[in-house]
C-alpha cells in the first residue's frame, strides 16, 4: 500500500508548521491580535485561493496584508477600489506607441495591479458589476487577457477583498454568485481593551518595527502542493459533505430551522474549500491527515457567505454566521 504521505511531503509538512509559529511571530511585531485572520489568509494562499475581509475601516487590514507580503517575500498591490474604476485600471490597458526603428505605431499592453502576488481589492463592492467580473475573472482563470493575448499571472496569486459592513450608500455589493468565488469570508473584529492598549502604545511611538521573510514563493508552491496531497479519511468526508447538504432547506436531512430561515444553502465548492482548509490547517498544525476538527475550525468562514436568508431570518435577527454555527451543533460527526 502506498505510503499517503511520503518522505518528503513530511519534510514539508513539518518545515510549514516550523515556519507558521515564525510568520505569526514576524507579524504580532506590526499586528497585534487578529489571530484567526492571519490564519484565514495563510490557509487560503495556501490552498491556491482568495479571501473575503468584511470590518469597519481602521482595524488595519492593508497593514496586515503588506506585514505578510514582506514576510513571505511577495509582491504586494492595493487598490481602492471607487465607483469610476474601470476593469483596464485593474487588469491593465493597451496603449499606441511609435516604434522608434520603424516608425510604426503599435500596441503595448501597460499591466495592471493584478499582476502580482498579493492583492489587496480595498471596499470591492463600491466600485460597478462590470469592473467586479474583470477581477473575478483573473481571480478564476489565473490570466488576463487582452486583444488576442493571453498573458498568465505570476504564482502564487492571492486576492484580499475587504467589504464595510456598515456603510451601503454607494455600494454595489458582490452577487452571490461572485462571493462564492472566494474560499473565505473573514470578518475582521474590534481589538479587545489588552489588544486596543498594545496598539496604542505600539503605533505612537518614534520606533516602527521591522519583520524579516519567513517563506519564499517557491516554499509557498511546495506548500499548496502538498496541501493537495494531504489525505482525508472518508469519515470525515462524509461529515463535511453532511454539512453541506444539511444547508439547504429542500434537502430531506435539513434540520427545521434552516427550512425556517434559509433560501438556499451551500453549492458543491463549499464542501471543496471545506476540504481544502481542512487539508491547509492540519498542514500548518504539523499533522499528515485532515480530522473533523480541521473541518469545523474552518466551517463558519467557508460557509457563512454560502447561505441565502429569508425574512423569517431578518424578522427574528438571525445571521448567517448564527445558522453555521447552529448547523455545527446540530449535524453530527459520525453516523
Amino acid at each position: 500500500m502506498a505510503d499517503p504521505n511520503p518522505p518528503h511531503d513530511m519534510a514539508v509538512i513539518e518545515h510549514c508548521r516550523d515556519a507558521y509559529a515564525r510568520i505569526t511571530a514576524e507579524v504580532a511585531k506590526v499586528i497585534v491580535g487578529q489571530r484567526a485572520v492571519v490564519d484565514d489568509v495563510l490557509m487560503a494562499l495556501f490552498c491556491d485561493a482568495h479571501v473575503l475581509l468584511v470590518g469597519v475601516p481602521g482595524l488595519a487590514k492593508t497593514l496586515l496584508v503588506s506585514t505578510l507580503a514582506k514576510v513571505l517575500s511577495l509582491d504586494f498591490k492595493r487598490v481602492q477600489f471607487t465607483p469610476d474604476l474601470l476593469p483596464g485600471d485593474i487588469t491593465g490597458t493597451e496603449v499606441i506607441e511609435e516604434n522608434r526603428s520603424t516608425g510604426r505605431r503599435e500596441f503595448r499592453f501597460v499591466k495592471g495591479p493584478v499582476f502580482t502576488n498579493l492583492l489587496l481589492a480595498d471596499e470591492i463592492n463600491r466600485t460597478p458589476p462590470k469592473t467586479q467580473a474583470a477581477l473575478l475573472q483573473a481571480m478564476q482563470e489565473r490570466e488576463v487577457s487582452a486583444g488576442l493575448n493571453t498573458m498568465p499571472l505570476e504564482r502564487p496569486f492571492l486576492v484580499m477583498a475587504t467589504q464595510n459592513p456598515i456603510e451601503q450608500e454607494g455600494t454595489y455589493p458582490l452577487p452571490e454568485a461572485q462571493q462564492d468565488r472566494f474560499m473565505f469570508n473573514t470578518f475582521v473584529d474590534y481589538p479587545d481593551s489588552r489588544e486596543l492598549i498594545a496598539i496604542v502604545e505600539a503605533t505612537t511611538g518614534a520606533a516602527a518595527p521591522e519583520v524579516s521573510p519567513v517563506m519564499g514563493k517557491d516554499e509557498i508552491l511546495r506548500v499548496q502542493q502538498v496541501v493537495r496531497r494531504v489525505p482525508v479519511a472518508r469519515p470525515v468526508v462524509e461529515y463535511l459533505c453532511r454539512l453541506t447538504e444539511a444547508s439547504r432547506p429542500k434537502d430531506p436531512a435539513a434540520p427545521p430551522f434552516i427550512k425556517d430561515y434559509v433560501t438556499w444553502g451551500c453549492g458543491p465548492r463549499a464542501a471543496q474549500y471545506l476540504t481544502l482548509g481542512a487539508k491547509a490547517r492540519a498542514v500548518l498544525q504539523g499533522n499528515p491527515h485532515a480530522s473533523i476538527e480541521d473541518v469545523r475550525a474552518v466551517a463558519l468562514s467557508v460557509l457563512r457567505h454560502r447561505i441565502g436568508l429569508n425574512f423569517n431570518a431578518h424578522a427574528d435577527a438571525i445571521d448567517t454566521v448564527k445558522i453555521a454555527q447552529m448547523l455545527l451543533e446540530t449535524v453530527p460527526t459520525h453516523v
